[in-house]
């Protein structure tokens, strides 16, 4: 924890990115795409390490993958891999570690963040967004359902859809208004832009070394198989949902985007912030046998999540964004390695690259809403420092996510933006 870096802005405490966290990203690097890791204002260019010979100690399948454009083949190593990596990359950066002349080898690698442009940190082949807050999925029951908003199941079972990874976009990606087919309360179905478009604050985890088909993966080991967290935005269009998910679930109303944050912080630097998950209660029923595991008690994470919101008329005026609703992993009622149990008790095989997501993080307290249909639930729309008030987006407006681990004396781990911008429907 005690650790700094010979790069000065690593050590700002208002950092996301200190040497204690090191995240992983694909940013342009002109002819190709390399894989880097975030420190400070920097991006620490691992293809060019390579090359010069910088991760030679590494075992030579790690340094090869360093040189991919995308992170599934270090994803596929395992954890063994990406520990060793981690020290590697950590040594090279940090302040009592790097000499003088190991520092001027690794100055010339690193890149301005401000400057770059990230992509997908991976090739996602599978994407699967989970239900795993208790707390939206009470307050979205109390709109549908006031005497009974949760469904049976809810307690029993990891909820989740299979999402469409095609349409998956980093951030800075904008944001089409879709059209579809909506019901009116009156009369016929009708094709029409969406009217009642939402964003959901989400976290992700990015699928390292996979399962063989047939093979769950149990709950002792489900971690091994996660190698990283990111930022999600599913953009839900609630009036294209509402008339289509019953009786099969999600459609339209989400595949025409997602987008997810372009660093993915490894699981080991979040190691420090492993809490008990508190959104179970005494007397609620136990997790069947599979998903029960003797480290449950530190399954949930103290991730802070955020979700601002800035309209265009704010940009043009030069005010700052506002905060819309700010949570905490912790209040999740599944955790990550019961969703990857989960995901693969039927034998399902996960691959490198596959993203599953939880679902909207919401928290017990009002303010901790993580999408715009918890926050209207009262009626009340949202009122912007412009004078604007937004029960949805509309065009123009900039959703901002963030997300940080945080202690007394320790470093900030950030994950950097995951933003979108609304333009009109075509």
């Amino acid at each position: 924890m005690g650790l700094t870096s010979w790069l000065t802005s690593a050590n700002d405490p208002a950092s996301d990115f200190p040497i204690q966290n090191l995240p992983y990203g694909v940013f342009d690097a002109g002819r190709e795409d390399h894989i880097g890791v975030a420190i400070g204002d920097r991006i620490l260019d691992l293809h060019r390490c390579a090359s010069d010979g910088l991760l030679g100690s590494l075992p030579d399948a790690v340094a090869t993958a360093c040189t991919a454009g995308l992170l599934n083949p270090l994803m596929a190593l395992g954890p063994g891999a990406w520990s060793t990596l981690r020290r590697r990359v950590t040594g090279l950066l940090d302040a009592a570690e790097a000499g003088g002349d190991l520092q001027r080898r690794v100055e010339p690698h690193l890149v301005s963040i401000s400057g770059a442009a990230m992509r997908l940190p991976a090739a996602i082949g599978d994407y699967t967004d989970f239900y795993a807050s208790i707390d939206h999925a009470r307050r979205v029951g109390q709109m549908f359902r006031p005497e009974n908003p949760l469904l049976p199941n809810y307690k029993y079972v990891p909820i989740a859809y299979h999402g469409r990874a095609s349409s998956i976009v980093v951030s800075g990606t904008p944001i089409r208004r879709p059209e579809g087919q909506t019901k009116p309360p009156e009369g016929e179905p009708v094709f029409k832009t969406t009217e009642r478009l939402d964003y959901e604050l989400e976290v992700g985890f990015f699928v390292g070394s996979g399962n063989r088909l047939g093979r769950p993966i149990p709950i002792a080991e489900a971690e091994e198989h996660i190698f990283g967290l990111c930022l999600v935005n599913d953009w839900s269009a609630r009036d294209i949902q509402s008339w289509e998910y019953q009786p099969l679930g999600p459609f339209l109303g989400k595949s025409f985007s997602t987008t997810v944050s372009p660093w993915v912080v490894p699981l080991e630097a979040l190691a420090p912030y492993r809490v008990s998950a508190s959104a179970r209660l005494a007397g609620d029923p136990a997790p069947l046998s599979y998903l029960q595991s003797q480290s449950s008690d530190r399954g949930g994470i103290d991730l802070t999540v955020e979700v601002y919101l800035q309209s265009e008329k704010m940009r043009e005026a030069g005010v700052r964004a506002q905060l819309l609703g700010r949570s905490n992993l912790r209040h999740l009622y599944w955790t990550l390695a019961q969703m990857i149990t989960h995901h693969t008790s039927n034998g399902c095989n996960l691959r490198a690259g596959d993203l599953l997501a939880t679902g909207t993080v919401s928290g017990p307290e009002p303010g901790s809403e993580g999408c715009l249909l918890e926050l209207g639930r009262n009626a009340e729309p949202v009122r912007l420092p412009t004078g604007e008030k937004r029960t949805f987006l509309e065009d123009g407006d900039r959703v901002t996510l963030r997300a940080y681990c945080q202690q007394a004396g320790g470093p900030r781990i950030g994950f950097g933006e995951c933003a979108g911008t609304i333009v009109g429907a075509m």
